[in-house]
């Protein structure tokens, strides 16, 4: 008959349960860390400065904004002349993309015109 030597008193943990606890520790600290430091988003641009600096990218520097006003969510409506004292022309701006209502989609601006400015390049009383 084999005998064992007695038990000491406590917890004497093994050498897997203290690494798989600093492991544990490590990612609970690095989460941390990560979540404290993360980068923050940019504020949003204000529309009527996106709205400007969409005109210049895509209409040119000599471009001037004639007209504007808030759409739906974050939509600018408008008129602008292409060059100063030119015929006016319509545009819809959202954050990533403007459309103007003489550029080669004309139904995909009708679209956004709808979507985002219902009632803007519209005689009063019509649909």
């Amino acid at each position: 008959m084999e005998t064992r030597p007695p038990r000491r008193a406590g917890f004497r943990p093994r050498p897997l349960t203290l690494a798989l606890g600093a492991l544990l520790v490590l990612a609970i600290v690095s989460a941390g860390w990560m979540w404290s430091h993360r980068t923050r988003l940019p504020e949003p641009e204000p529309p009527g400065v996106r709205t400007q600096r969409q005109i210049r990218q895509h209409a040119g520097a000599q471009a001037e904004l004639r007209y504007s006003e808030n759409g739906q969510r974050r939509a600018v409506c408008g008129y602008i002349g292409r060059a100063r004292g030119g015929s006016a022309v319509g545009f819809v701006s959202i954050p990533n993309r403007i459309l103007f209502s003489d550029d080669p989609l004309p139904q995909e601006f009708a679209e956004m015109r709808e979507r985002y400015c219902p009632g803007f390049l519209r005689a009063p009383g019509a649909r």
